[in-house]
């Protein structure tokens, strides 16, 4: 299968996010999708699986050209997209899921021999029974992956596909991408930031920049080379940074959490003013029931929660914020934002001072807020009309500017790389004025680098490395594991 994009345009208001942009795609091949955070990426991935119309220009598939409306539409021709947050329905069970979207004659039983054939393929574990709400978002991808495959999709877009998915998970993913395209001969399109992804997996690369094609590499080429064709320029390393760490904080003290997936015991520990401290662990091993019981979101089965010496372990989350405490979500339009609010309207839902809404204010402080992190949107425009970059820096322009304790579920989600450094020096500031930072990532490499400490879980255990400095990303990947004994002796 062969698609052709000749002459591609897309505005938002006054942003032009794809700007004459032509391009052949061959079959049998991964390719990746590369640019800056609000480069046009997921604009033209959009465009061409049917969730967004192009203004002009046409798409071609083995030479014919192809008018269609909606995703069903590009399904239909062989093109389908996963979206970086998967489009399930969270209270139907995998199997319901599997079967939204099929040929209506498709019987429950017949979808789930269909699941479970496509499943064994590639090495994907789903229990048509369970319901989505309970998976990770690794086994959500697997699900819409099986989903579309047995759509007859032949070109398969993935969009940030490895952003909060465990080492093991994106193993089996590479895995199954490469068995699609080299044996299967599929055209896979791997929309990424993680450039060390593009250079374990894809064949060839195209680069976007403000909305424009600026460029395409044949594999394999180094990181500094598509940082070069990304950026236009080389991005330096960064280096370790530490700040001032002062008196306790925030207090756990011998805290058992239970969630649905995992049971963590007995956790006692002390978070300092101006401490960084990482959590790193598979998916569901218990480094976000720890932060969300942190900040009132999951019970404690045991244990106290204290906040500069006040006990907030029976507190709600609002009576926590309030203390000092603040948080910020992994998934971005699931938990941090609302769909169909424009960004003005978020900043007004921040404000508690007031009865009533000061919208004068609120637009104010919103173009204020865009202009100082950088966001590529405009003070009116729908939340999810952004970029996934730029949802990102907005949910990090509407925390308190100055908490006791900020808990960040993957703060540079989604982010390029300059992209994430930059919202690490705005966090780092926040540190050197006494703001105590937890927070997880994916992203060994970014643990290492910004923590002071460590903590490792692996099934509920965890580890910690007291001083983050003698850390590396081999000894991390072998705690994660769960190779604890090895690291003590």
């Amino acid at each position: 299968m062969e698609i052709e994009l000749q002459h591609i345009h897309k505005r938002f208001g006054r942003v032009h996010a794809n700007n004459d942009i032509s391009m052949k795609l061959r079959g049998g091949r991964i390719i990746g999708v590369l640019g800056e955070n609000g480069a046009g990426k997921s604009t033209l991935m959009k465009i061409l699986s049917g969730y967004q119309p192009a203004d002009s220009g046409a798409i071609l598939i083995d030479g014919r050209e192809v008018d269609y409306h909606g995703p069903q539409a590009a399904i239909a021709v062989g093109v389908g997209m996963l979206q970086q947050d998967p489009l399930d329905v969270p209270a139907f069970t995998v199997v319901e899921n599997f079967l939204y979207g099929q040929p209506p004659a498709m019987t429950r039983r017949e979808a789930r021999a269909k699941l479970a054939q496509i499943s064994r393929e590639f090495g994907f574990e789903l229990d048509p029974e369970t319901p989505s709400a309970r998976l990770s978002i690794g086994q959500r991808q697997q699900l819409e992956i099986v989903r579309l495959l047995a759509l007859g999709v032949r070109t398969l877009i993935l969009d940030e596909p490895t952003t909060g998915i465990s080492a093991q998970q994106k193993t089996i993913l590479f895995d199954a991408l490469q068995a699609l395209s080299r044996e299967q001969g599929m055209t896979v399109l791997l929309v990424s930031h993680k450039l060390e992804d593009v250079i374990a997996l894809c064949d060839e690369v195209v680069v976007l920049r403000a909305g424009r094609l600026v460029g395409d590499k044949m594999m394999p080429a180094t990181k500094a080379e598509l940082v070069q064709l990304m950026f236009g320029q080389e991005i330096a390393p960064q280096e370790r940074s530490s700040g001032h760490i002062g008196d306790a904080v925030l207090e756990l003290d011998s805290v058992t959490i239970q969630d649905r997936r995992v049971r963590v015991e007995s956790l006692s520990m002390n978070v300092r003013a101006g401490e960084v401290i990482g959590l790193a662990g598979l998916d569901g091993s218990g480094q976000e029931a720890l932060m969300r019981a942190c900040v009132g979101l999951i019970n404690v089965a045991g244990g106290r929660v204290r906040l500069n010496g006040r006990d907030l372990t029976r507190q709600s989350y609002r009576d926590r914020m309030h203390a000092g405490l603040a948080f910020s979500a992994a998934g971005r339009l699931e938990e941090g934002l609302v769909a169909g609010l424009t960004l003005t309207e978020h900043m007004a839902l921040m404000d508690n001072s007031r009865a009533m809404i000061d919208w004068p204010a609120a637009r104010q402080l919103s173009g204020k807020q865009i202009e100082r992190y950088n966001v590529r949107g405009r003070a009116e425009d729908r939340i999810e009309t952004l970029s996934g970059g730029n949802q990102q820096r907005w949910l990090m322009a509407l925390l308190p500017e100055q908490p006791r304790v900020m808990i960040l579920e993957q703060p540079t989600r989604g982010l390029d790389i300059d992209s994430a450094r930059w919202v690490w020096q705005l966090l780092l500031d926040r540190r050197a004025h006494g703001t105590a930072i937890i927070f997880n990532s994916p992203d060994l490499d970014e643990i290492v680098t910004y923590s002071d400490r460590i903590i490792v879980f692996f099934a509920g255990r965890f580890h910690v490395i007291e001083d983050a400095s003698t850390a590396t990303v081999d000894a991390l990947g072998h705690l994660i594991g769960g190779n604890f004994e090895e690291a003590a002796r």
